[in-house]
């Protein structure tokens, strides 16, 4: 990729960004107001998290995969689920992981 292609396509970017920006500032106060809104927003950043975790745990670029990746979110979400504190998620989790690793390669 060419040094002036990048930078159109950097610019291009900041600017679709800024308009993306401008565009959800301009809406009209009572629209977001309303209750269901509300409730629906509160819920996005969550739902988000979840996709993120859930590609990052089963996708090895295009190609789906079972590791100790997998194994490690299951044992996490065990522990949430038994309201363990969070630094004990990641230690399990990460143990998990690791021992699968080690086990299986």
């Amino acid at each position: 990729m060419s040094s002036g292609t990048l930078w159109t396509v950097v610019l291009v970017g900041s600017v679709g960004c800024y308009l993306l920006k401008l565009a959800g500032l301009s809406v009209p106060a009572a629209w977001v107001e309303r209750p269901w809104i509300t409730r629906l927003i509160t819920f996005v950043p969550a739902a988000l998290l979840a996709a993120l975790v859930a590609v990052q745990a089963v996708a090895s670029g295009q190609d789906l995969v079972v590791d100790g990746r997998l194994a490690g979110l299951a044992v996490a979400a065990v522990a949430l689920a038994l309201r363990a504190p969070f630094i004990v998620v990641l230690v399990l989790a990460g143990a998990t992981g690791a021992l699968v690793h080690v086990v299986w390669g």
